[in-house]
């Protein structure tokens, strides 16, 4: 089972979404999204939370009140994290997580530390964690298909970009060759370039 949240924020607003246990979040460690961001409690057990970009974003696009709404969220599922103050939640790219065959179930780590951020919680707002559990709705979505149904789409997108910038850079090549040709023919008829059978006066018919 998958917890789907909105973080609505913004307009237009963010999709969130979060395991229902550690054996769950092996699947989603698994078979996330290049454009997911990863939310944890930073040195305590909590939900893993994830937020999913919009095409193009980057994880300095996402604003921070939608920051703070995942971060409330995931505290609110930290049995340790949501009875303190003043904790840090961690987040970064999906691509950055780092899992290997002795890690336990829903343990991670990271590839590139310096791409992990932090962000403080000082407390626990209720009214944004009420306001987000409101669009709480429950699903038990094939994350395999849905990865490889993303993964196709990219790369028909790709495939035709790639056509797009052939046309262009054949279209680009005839034009040039144009150019080139009308150059080559203004040049031709230019009077320095031109020549004659005018005898500069001459009338004389002689040809020796």
């Amino acid at each position: 089972m998958v917890f789907y949240f909105t973080s609505n924020v913004v307009s237009p607003p963010f999709d969130m979404y979060m395991g229902l246990d550690k054996f769950e979040n092996e699947d989603l460690i698994r078979w996330g999204w290049p454009e997911d961001v990863w939310f944890h409690v930073d040195n305590y057990s909590s939900a893993h939370v994830y937020l999913r970009l919009k095409k193009n974003q980057t994880i300095d696009d996402i604003p921070q009140s939608v920051i703070d709404d995942a971060a409330q969220l995931v505290k609110a599922n930290s049995i340790t994290g949501n009875k303190m103050n003043n904790i840090d939640v961690v987040y970064t790219m999906w691509s950055n997580l780092k899992k290997t065959p002795s890690m336990e179930a829903g343990q991670v780590a990271y590839h590139k530390d310096k791409e992990v951020r932090k962000v403080r919680v000082e407390k626990r707002i209720n009214e944004v964690v009420n306001r987000i559990n409101k669009t709480k709705r429950e699903s038990f979505p094939d994350l395999r298909a849905q990865r490889e149904e993303r993964d196709s789409e990219e790369r028909q997108e790709q495939k035709k970009l790639l056509k797009q910038q052939q046309q262009k850079d054949k279209e680009d090549m005839k034009r040039k060759a144009e150019e080139a040709e009308l150059r080559s023919y203004s040049s031709l008829h230019k009077e320095e370039n031109m020549s004659t059978n005018y005898d500069d006066g001459n009338d004389s018919d002689d040809f020796m």
